[in-house]
């Protein structure tokens, strides 16, 4: 089979009013990325080397976002919902080109596995012309209804006009479907419309198919993968299941999850073997974790790279181009934003770290600030190896502290420091004796004055 030729149909015209969104519905994400690309995803793992999105017409937004998640895909525009037979033949272009395999999905079904879209190939190169995939449930209400004879689906049957005994059947139909590419045209060019609407439906090609005595069977897969999304609150729930999934996958690798119902992830979280995460972490896109880290609990983090051993949190924030190398520590209550934290370097507490580089070995004390930006542009801090920033020091961009610096407590650094100097930058103390006593005299008298006015 891994010879044979792919074409996937997603149909993708669907808009947001239901979502209550003037966003494609499609485009509403799940893990960080749209519905749709979970779907083209799928589609890609299972074998389809081609791909046709059918937009709806003047669908800009859906053409510039399909551009990112699937650059190759070829964009056709159903320009009037006439159903979903209609809508595979908007790409009838594509279907021309001759594909052994024709897969038909739908934009919001963001769960479907490659799994169940490789089975169903199966069955195409086993000599299926039409394959449904189906799922069983126990409470089928609602939901079309797979009809089959002597292991053959004979129908798909809209349970409106289900007989009493058909109605019991729990096979039903997922909406996935696969066609033999060389019969696919001619099947759906036969479709004919069935209702005042003129609509045209792709599930009547399965009795077109068996009237002429071609091989239609089903294909079952998990209720999961037929699941649409048509609100906000499926949408949850379809994160939901995504979720469950990645965690169980991050765990049975060999990640420690504490309170995996507590964990979020995106789409393309990399995360390695010995990781510990604690409760309530949020995993943003773009984010590499290597071997053995420590993720404490209440973490965000996007965009960044943790190399092995080192230890995030409790409560520290990694923004995009946070570069971790190994065993560096960036403790609680931590921002770190397009810096590079080398090997052994520690930023332990009330910290922001922003266009930077510390160096290796190197020691942050609390309530340290890189002043990266001006209001207009953004400068660099450089701090060399085995640098020590004693607590509440302000680095003014662009500086740099040598290999070995050491910086006072309580400074604001303006000027570069070489090798193994010591740098203030603050105020000298003075210290007047018995004058706190005097002053605490002068303004309980001031305040007990203004209670009388």
């Amino acid at each position: 089979m891994s010879q044979r030729t792919c074409l996937s149909i997603i149909l993708a015209a669907g808009e947001g009013t239901r979502m209550k969104s003037a966003v494609p519905k499609v485009l509403h994400t799940i893990a960080g990325l749209p519905m749709v690309a979970h779907v083209v995803k799928a589609a890609e793992a299972a074998g389809s080397g081609e791909l046709a999105l059918v937009i709806g017409h003047g669908a800009d937004e859906m053409r510039k976002a399909a551009l990112k998640f699937a650059p190759k895909a070829e964009a056709f525009v159903q320009e009037k919902r006439l159903g979903t037979a209609h809508a595979v033949l908007a790409a009838r272009a594509a279907i021309s080109k001759g594909y052994d395999d024709i897969l038909v999905m739908f934009g919001d079904t963001p769960l479907i596995d490659p799994e169940a879209l490789a089975a169903a190939r199966l069955k195409l190169a086993e000599g299926a012309v039409v394959v449904v995939v189906g799922f069983r449930t126990e409470n089928p209400s609602g939901y079309g209804r797979l009809i089959e004879k002597a292991g053959k689906l004979v129908a798909i049957r809209e349970e409106k006009d289900c007989s009493d005994e058909e109605k019991k059947i729990t096979f039903c139909n997922g909406g996935l479907m696969a066609v033999a590419g060389r019969h696919a045209l001619k099947l759906l060019d036969q479709v004919g419309s069935k209702n005042a609407k003129g609509e045209y439906y792709l599930t009547d090609i399965v009795e077109i198919a068996a009237a002429q005595g071609f091989d239609v069977v089903a294909s079952e897969a998990s209720f999961e993968n037929a699941l649409g999304i048509n609100n906000r609150a499926e949408l949850a729930q379809a994160e939901g299941i995504w979720q469950a999934r990645r965690r169980r996958e991050a765990m049975l690798s060999g990640v420690t999850l504490i309170a995996p119902e507590t964990v979020f992830f995106s789409h393309d979280t990399e995360i390695g073997a010995d990781t510990i995460v604690e409760s309530n972490v949020w995993f943003g896109p773009g984010v590499k974790i290597a071997t053995g880290a420590k993720i404490h609990a209440f973490s965000h983090i996007e965009g960044a790279t943790i190399a092995s051993n080192c230890d995030v949190g409790p409560f520290a924030r990694l923004r995009p181009g946070a570069d971790l190398r190994n065993k560096a520590k960036v403790g609680n209550f931590c921002e770190v934003k397009q810096a590079i934290v080398e090997e052994g370097a520690k930023v332990n507490h009330l910290t922001y770290i922003g266009d930077a580089r510390i160096g290796a070995g190197a020691n942050i004390g609390a309530g340290t600030i890189t002043c990266n930006y001006d209001g207009y542009s953004k400068f660099f801090t450089d701090i060399g190896e085995g640098a020590f920033i004693g607590s509440n020091s302000s680095l003014v961009a662009p500086v740099s502290i040598g290999k070995g610096g050491y910086i006072a407590s309580g400074s604001v650094i303006t000027e570069s420091v070489p090798d193994d100097a010591l740098a203030f930058g603050r105020a000298r103390q003075r210290t007047l004796p018995g004058k706190g006593k005097e002053l605490r005299e002068r303004f309980s008298q001031a305040a007990a004055a203004r209670k009388k006015g």
